[in-house]
């Protein structure tokens, strides 16, 4: 799928400006390309108990699972100067579960992978392996 990073960061800088940060003031937008073509988006909700602020991308994928699910194909994230950044650890994960490993993400060093920015990635395929080694065993103990 062709993606119009210029379309996505702005979409990213759009929502950026609806952050809520009376805390360290730094507003982050971000972005992401659906696999059916929609675009979702979402912004930082700060929190005096910082613990359970949350990320851009949080916001991100609940529009992305509110508005039908799908598959994240590309994701721009950006301060509030539009400048590209690289999604925290517990967003790459996010990342991950809602886009795969062929998720694109444009970053401070250029566009890379899902697979790229956050290699050795746990999953649900590693929740999988165990539920079946654990069913066959089951099995073969009875």
């Amino acid at each position: 799928m062709e993606v119009d990073w210029a379309t996505l960061t702005a979409e990213a800088v759009e929502a950026s400006r609806h952050a809520y940060v009376p805390y360290s003031r730094f507003p982050v937008g971000v972005a992401g390309l659906v696999d059916d073509g929609r675009v979702v988006s979402g912004c930082n909700v700060e929190n005096a108990a910082y613990g359970v602020t949350l990320c851009a991308e949080c916001g991100m994928v609940s529009d992305l699972v509110r508005t039908g699910g799908g598959r994240l194909v590309a994701v721009s994230c950006v301060n509030a100067l539009g400048e590209a950044l690289m999604p925290c650890g517990r967003c790459r994960q996010l990342l991950w579960e809602h886009g795969g490993p062929q998720c694109r993400v444009l970053t401070p060093q250029g566009v890379c992978t899902m697979s790229q920015v956050l290699p050795q990635a746990f999953g649900s395929a590693d929740l999988q392996h165990v539920a079946e080694a654990e069913g066959s065993a089951d099995a073969a103990g009875q």
